[in-house]
C-alpha cells in the first residue's frame, strides 16, 4: 500500500471503531420511549431525531462562498479548492442523509420504544462524523475516510438492526 492507502485505511478502521464504541455506549443513554409506544410515535420520534445540520451548513458554504466570488455562475468553472469540496462534502452527506432517514424510519418502525436509544444515538454520530468527514476533507482529501466510514457504517448497522429487529 502506498501512504495515502495507509492513511484511508488507519482513518477508516477507526472511524468504525470509534463509532461502534459510541453507538453501543450511547444507546443505552440516549432518550427513547416508553416499551408500548406504538409505531406512529416511534416513527415520530425518529423524525425529531433526524440531523440535517451538517448537510444544511454544507449548502450554506457553497452559496456564500459563490455569492462572494467569481463563481456567482456554477457554469463559469470558477470554483476554488474549497467550493468544490465543500460542493463534494454536500453530494456525498446528501447520499449518506437519504440512507440515515430510510435505516432510522426502518428500525423505528421494528423497534419497541425502549430500543429507541440507537436512533437519537445514530443522529448525534451522523452529526459528528459528517463534521470530522467536512474537516479532514478541507486539510486533506484522504483524512475524509475517517469521517466517511463511520458515517457510511452507522448506516449499514441501522439497516442490519432494522433487518434483525423485522425478522425477530
Amino acid at each position: 500500500m502506498n501512504r495515502e492507502q495507509k492513511l484511508v485505511a488507519i482513518g477508516a478502521s477507526s472511524g468504525v471503531a470509534i463509532m461502534i464504541g459510541a453507538l453501543i455506549g450511547l444507546s443505552s443513554v440516549m432518550p427513547g420511549l416508553p416499551i408500548t409506544a406504538d409505531e406512529g410515535d416511534r416513527l415520530a420520534f425518529a423524525a425529531k431525531w433526524l440531523a440535517a445540520a451538517p448537510v444544511f451548513l454544507a449548502i450554506i458554504a457553497v452559496g456564500n462562498a459563490r455569492f462572494f466570488s467569481e463563481a456567482i455562475d456554477p457554469t463559469a468553472g470558477k470554483e476554488s479548492q474549497s467550493m468544490v469540496v465543500n460542493g463534494r462534502v454536500v453530494d456525498n452527506s446528501l447520499q449518506q442523509y437519504v440512507l440515515l432517514f430510510a435505516a432510522t424510519m426502518a428500525v423505528a418502525a421494528s423497534a419497541n420504544g425502549t430500543q429507541l436509544g440507537i436512533v437519537s444515538a445514530a443522529s448525534v454520530i451522523f452529526i459528528v462524523s459528517r463534521f470530522a468527514f467536512w474537516i479532514g476533507y478541507r486539510i486533506e482529501p484522504v483524512y475524509r475516510a475517517f469521517g466517511f466510514a463511520s458515517t457510511a457504517y452507522l448506516n449499514i448497522i441501522l439497516f442490519g438492526t432494522a433487518i434483525w429487529l423485522a425478522w425477530r
